[in-house]
């Protein structure tokens, strides 16, 4: 498997202001009631399950959860949400695939035409890009210097690992989507801390940009992007 890359991994490098948590909240908020339409109990709704456990990650208020959690049961009928994918090309035809949330789709895609035409990138036919990707699950462990990666390997394929990329102390498990669950339950049964899970579009083919230029106008479209509150997540076929 040739890997990812995924804009919202760089975020946590980010300092994180006050109006940002306020985005990030927003945007939690949408995930959770998008997942809690399949049932409002995390127990018996891995999705929901999953989305409540990235709000906490960020320290999401337990309010905002629960409000969440009833506008995606109906309690709240205004703003009723959908999702939805967009492919697009961005610089340099970078694949880009991009999940959204929104209570107005007209909106949300006139203000991805902007931006994207902002930094020389362009909305794609359906199907254009999805084609050079795969939506796979992905677990994200930590490793410490001291760790026998050859010996973890053996205990994360005993687990239901299809593949398995180290990326610095991280470690990324891929699965296959209906097996995230089962395999995250693997994990946490040998005592395995899961830092981040859930369902990821991962390219097939990666390009690789040489040109600085090219690559800081990614970097800033990635950004303006990620500051949109529909976008849920931004996938590329770009690989740094």
């Amino acid at each position: 498997m040739s890997g990812h890359s995924k804009w919202s991994k760089v975020k946590h490098q980010k300092a994180i202001t006050d109006v940002r948590k306020g985005k990030i909240f927003s945007k939690m908020a949408k995930m959770i009631a998008v997942a809690a339409r399949k049932g409002g109990d995390p127990d018996k709704n891995p999705s929901l399950r999953i989305a409540i456990e990235k709000a906490r990650a960020v320290n999401t208020p337990k309010e905002n959860i629960e409000r969440a959690i009833k506008k995606g049961l109906g309690e709240d009928k205004e703003n009723q949400l959908e999702e939805a994918i967009y492919e697009a090309y961005g610089p340099e035809g970078v694949q880009l695939i991009i999940e959204v949330i929104t209570d107005n789709k007209n909106r949300t895609t006139s203000e991805l035409r902007h931006t994207l035409s902002q930094y020389s990138g362009r909305l794609a036919e359906e199907g254009s890009v999805k084609w050079n990707f795969s939506q796979m699950g992905v677990i994200i462990i930590k490793t410490s210097p001291s760790q026998e990666m050859e010996k973890l390997e053996l205990s994360l394929i005993d687990a239901g690992a299809e593949d398995i990329k180290k990326k610095n102390d991280l470690v990324e498990i891929y699965t296959k989507p209906n097996k995230l669950e089962e395999v995250k339950e693997n994990l946490k049964a040998k005592n395995i801390i899961i830092e981040d899970s859930g369902l990821e579009w991962i390219a097939k083919t990666e390009v690789k940009i040489e040109d600085e230029g090219i690559k800081k106008q990614l970097k800033k479209l990635f950004e303006s992007l990620d500051e949109n509150e529909d976008i849920k997540d931004i996938y590329s076929n770009y690989c740094e």
